[in-house]
């Protein structure tokens, strides 16, 4: 892994026990890599009304777009789970809408895998 990015993959692990997942118990954690070398992380929180449940991506993402970040280089997901977790197609989707260049690291607790967000969606939807 490139070495940049493990500040990113332990900003995520920092942050899952914050996660909220009451209803799967399964806790995600993410790390967004902006441009101008800050990170933001964000969490999944899940709610009753399943649709209405955040993924920890798009955490980050909507958070760090209130903070007028507008470049993003990478996103680390972090899971509980042995091997790596990739993000949902909707979390492509906005990723891919706000961040198209960027390259995904998906962390668990023994294995990680890293893709761009074109090979994890190569026929994105666009305007």
């Amino acid at each position: 892994m490139n070495p940049e990015y493990q500040p990113l993959v332990e900003a995520a692990r920092a942050a899952l026990p914050l996660a909220q997942a009451r209803y799967s118990g399964f806790r995600v954690a993410a790390a967004l890599l902006c441009d101008d070398g800050t990170i933001v992380t964000g969490i999944n929180v899940e709610c009753s009304s399943y649709g209405g449940t955040i993924c920890a991506e798009r955490s980050a993402l909507v958070r760090a777009l209130s903070q007028g970040k507008s470049g993003f280089r990478a996103i680390a997901i972090v899971t509980e789970t042995e091997g790596p977790t990739m993000p949902c197609g909707i979390c492509r989707q906005l990723l891919h809408d706000y961040a198209p260049g960027a390259t995904v690291i998906a962390a668990g607790s023994n294995a990680t895998a890293i893709a761009t967000l074109r090979e994890l969606l190569p026929h994105a939807f666009t305007l």
